[in-house]
């Protein structure tokens, strides 16, 4: 069975569906059914499942009467985002406006908004609605949602992992970061959104595997027939640092293994 991905925006996560038996390519424009209704979408890739899974269906090509309606309702949610941004401002809400997004058929419009708290948007999602006349949603999101959108550079050096590939955010915790033996140092182990980098997942595993047979910093171990103290570790090559009677010995696991 062939099914198409499709994007909804350049940084939106991979909807599938059934192609419909349209003659669909990649960077086709299509009209899809989502969770919102009726949306623009881009075909980004085709994948073959051997499941039988039961997969929306595409609903048509794009025509340009749904281009030239898409365009409109880009321009027409930048319009109600000033509005917006106007009622924020009027009723004293302690939330910034970050985007306004309509449905393909404008029956629902999102509002994404970054704050520090919890905030009570009911009276602005009525006035909203009656100065709009379509449904209302406003979305908090968090830091890491909003570095997704404006993108940057990691103190890697590379593009933000989150605005290059990821499509959503795992929890990341900082038993990671003391796992992986790194300081503890916001400004080590932060991303530019201020949370932990979201990298610090991608070797956590192999770090809690091989730390199994390495023992931690600071116990006391036997080598050599001698008591000592770990004072280092070096989980990911299999070695460590005793101190026995005022004398640093390296243990190397791997001889054991041999």
């Amino acid at each position: 069975m062939e099914i198409v991905g499709v994007k909804i925006s350049d940084n939106s996560k991979i909807l599938y569906y059934d192609t419909n038996n349209l003659n669909l390519k990649i960077n086709l424009t299509v009209i899809v059914n989502t969770d919102r209704g009726l949306q623009f979408a881009t075909v980004v890739q085709f994948l073959n499942v051997i499941d039988n899974s039961d997969y929306d269906k595409v609903i048509r090509i794009a025509t340009k009467k749904d281009y030239l309606q898409y365009l409109k309702n880009l321009n027409d949610a930048k319009i109600a985002l000033e509005k917006c941004k106007e009622l924020v401002i009027k009723n004293n809400l302690n939330m910034t406006i970050l985007d306004a997004n309509y449905n393909f058929d404008k029956s629902q419009l999102l509002f994404r908004f970054l704050s520090d708290e919890r905030v009570d948007f009911r009276q602005l999602a009525k006035d909203l609605g009656a100065k709009l006349k379509t449904r209302i949603e406003l979305r908090q999101i968090g830091v890491r949602d909003k570095a997704k959108e404006v993108g940057g550079i990691g103190p890697c050096g590379r593009f933000l992992c989150c605005s290059s590939f990821l499509t959503s955010f795992d929890t990341i915790s900082i038993s990671m970061a003391k796992n992986q033996g790194l300081a503890l140092n916001p400004t080590k182990i932060n991303g530019v959104c201020g949370r932990l980098l979201c990298c610090l997942n991608y070797e956590n595993d192999q770090y809690v595997a091989a730390k199994k047979d390495i023992p931690d910093v600071g116990k006391r171990v036997v080598v050599d027939g001698k008591d000592g103290k770990v004072i280092s570790s070096d989980p990911l090559i299999g070695k460590y640092k005793v101190l026995v009677d005022n004398e640093v010995i390296e243990v190397d696991n791997n001889d054991s293994k041999e």
